[in-house]
């Protein structure tokens, strides 16, 4: 893949940003990574050289870097610089996976492809995706096994537009994460996911993905991730089975 070529930015004038200075900063280098001037894996420009071309000075510049650090935008490499961060599995493990064993073990899934098909948005899926019901859309199943166990049965709806060549085949194949795979094959990068939880118990096709007796209670997990803007590009719908796993998630106070 041939370099990108260096992103140009353009001096912000504080008057015109109508916000902090940090957040206008910070706002035109989230523009240029949903343009593409500035690519995942990408480095930023040295921190005086990008300072200088937004105008602004050094400290308000590592405010900005910091927050989108702690957004998982950006990510810091000890000597060598700062880059627009890429999904991998580390990524996958740290910000999205959320099942451990109850003894604290935390591991990568072995994830198994269960199902693929078209299908159209209900009603649920489309006003979690901003969609309209019946557009077209493509469903992904797939049961996630830890430490050799059936531990999570996931249901992904994702808008066919934004999945153009998106088949069962590219699924199976792919040398990484599925957000790995979005990022690189369809530009679309999750940055962060809401999600709401509620117990219920295992249907019929869950309790067989998940080798249980029906109505075993589990834990239900629905997450929509949201890429720039907040814009929704999937809904997800986890069952875990709780016998022997948890759902972990560190909260911290910004």
């Amino acid at each position: 893949m041939a370099p990108s070529a260096a992103p140009v930015f353009t001096p912000i004038s504080p008057e015109a940003a109508g916000m902090p200075l940090y957040r206008a900063v910070k706002r035109a280098l989230l523009q240029g990574i949903e343009d593409g001037s500035l690519q995942p894996g990408d480095a930023l420009p040295a921190e005086a050289a990008l300072a200088r071309a937004l105008g602004v000075s050094v400290g308000t510049l590592r405010h900005a870097v910091d927050e989108l650090v702690a957004e998982h935008i950006l990510v810091r490499r000890q000597g060598r610089g700062t880059f627009v961060a890429t999904h991998n599995a580390d990524r996958f493990l740290f910000q999205f996976f959320h099942v451990e064993r109850a003894d604290g073990l935390r591991q990568q899934p072995v994830v198994q492809l269960a199902g693929f098909e078209r299908v159209r948005l209900d009603d649920e899926a489309a006003a979690a995706l901003h969609g309209k019901p019946g557009e077209p859309a493509v469903q992904v199943e797939n049961r996630l096994l830890l430490q050799g166990r059936a531990v999570v049965h996931d249901c992904l709806t994702l808008p066919a537009a934004l999945f153009k060549g998106l088949t069962e085949k590219r699924l199976r194949d792919r040398p990484g994460t599925l957000y790995q795979l979005w990022q690189s094959d369809f530009g679309i990068t999750v940055l962060r996911a809401e999600e709401r939880a509620r117990a219920v118990g295992a249907d019929k096709s869950v309790a067989r993905a998940l080798g249980i007796p029906p109505g075993t209670p589990v834990l239900q997990v629905r997450r929509t991730a949201l890429t720039f803007g907040d814009r929704p590009v999937e809904y997800r719908v986890s069952t875990i089975h709780t016998a022997q796993h948890d759902y972990v998630r560190t909260l911290s106070r910004l």
